[in-house]
């Protein structure tokens, strides 16, 4: 599926796009030969390997993880919905030299036509991911678009963290994890969510609460099997 039109840009934004995706896309692929990846999961939970193909599911990470998820799940053929910003339109050109594709939309721009494409990647067979805090925080809060696309498919919701032992963390507002190169990286699985169809719209908020309780204990397990403290 291929995603909506562009928003128009100034030929600044323009020259930034034609050249920031390709030259970062190149560096990640250098600097992720050297990583290696560890999986852990909670008691019960089957995680996604390295190389497979996930099924109809949806799965939810903080944004600080984008750069190791990438590179972890580039044989998935997962589509992200992503926001209509510059930034987003960074992201999605980048991604999909990775094998990605996107859907547009966020929590505050674009969200119904957002959710109505990841529904159509799922009642296709294909697999849908969040940045579950969304494009602009507040950080380690999920939105509630993972438990309506959940709710509108039955697909259920996967929870993992990706915490690398070495990393660069870059001062914005979701603490962006530029694992380092030579570095091991933890892929840690939480229990998944389920979201009944028949669910009323007064009891999203709980499910909500659940999910996001399952990314931050997926987040806290990563932290302690490389021995860091909780931030």
């Amino acid at each position: 599926m291929t995603a909506e039109a562009s928003p128009r840009f100034t030929l600044i934004q323009r020259l930034v796009l034609a050249v920031v995706p390709p030259v970062v896309s190149a560096m990640l692929w250098l600097v992720s030969r050297t990583w290696r990846f560890e999986v852990i999961a909670e008691e019960g939970v089957i995680p996604v390997l390295f190389g497979e193909r996930p099924g109809p599911e949806i799965y939810c990470f903080w944004h600080q993880c984008v750069f190791p998820c990438t590179v972890y799940f580039r044989h998935s053929r997962a589509v992200i919905l992503i926001s209509r910003s510059l930034d987003g339109e960074l992201i999605t050109r980048t991604l999909r030299m990775w094998g990605f594709d996107a859907v547009r939309g966020s929590s505050s721009r674009g969200a119904r036509e957002g959710l109505l494409g990841l529904r159509h990647i799922i009642e296709t067979g294909g697999t849908a991911i969040f940045t579950a805090d969304g494009p602009r925080g507040p950080i380690y809060q999920t939105k509630m678009g993972p438990i309506k696309l959940a709710q509108m498919t039955g697909a259920p919701i996967g929870a993992f963290h990706l915490e690398p032992e070495r990393a660069w963390t870059m001062s914005s507002w979701d603490r962006f994890l530029v694992p380092k190169p030579f570095t091991r990286i933890v892929v840690s699985w939480a229990q998944w969510t389920r979201v009944p169809a028949d669910l009323p719209a007064e009891e999203f908020e709980p499910k909500r609460e659940e999910l996001n309780a399952a990314i931050e204990r997926a987040r806290l397990r990563a932290l302690a099997y490389f021995g860091k403290g909780a931030s």
